[in-house]
């Protein structure tokens, strides 16, 4: 009886394991420029890499600049199906906001912020 509730525990946690997995919400595993960082002025290329495959059509990058004017940024299509890039003009030194949502192709919409600076 011992060794078979036993196994149900290990095959409870398995399934709830699945089940995380299986919920589908991205998750930024590498980020560029990375969070808080501080970049040179000029063209700057901008890359969330995600921990699934997202839907790049459905899925928008928002910049929002040190003077407090917003603008929606076009992503670049040729990259990974887990990449969300785009290209800037970093010319205005201070803080800058880049909002970003992505729609995983199971359906889950996953939110965040990326803060950096230009110098």
């Amino acid at each position: 009886m011992r060794a078979r509730s036993g196994l149900f525990a290990v095959l409870a946690l398995a399934c709830a394991s699945l089940a995380g997995n299986a919920c589908g919400h991205a998750i930024v595993m590498a980020a560029r420029p990375a969070m808080n960082s501080s970049v040179a002025p000029g063209k700057l290329e901008i890359s969330l890499e995600f921990n699934s495959r997202i839907d790049r059509l459905r899925s928008r990058l928002s910049l929002l600049r040190p003077d407090g004017t917003v603008a929606e940024i076009a992503s670049v299509p040729d990259r990974a199906q887990n990449v969300l890039a785009a290209q800037i003009d970093a010319t205005m030194p201070g803080s800058w906001k880049l909002d970003w949502q992505v729609l995983s192709l199971d359906g889950h919409v996953t939110r965040g912020t990326l803060r950096f600076s230009v110098r």
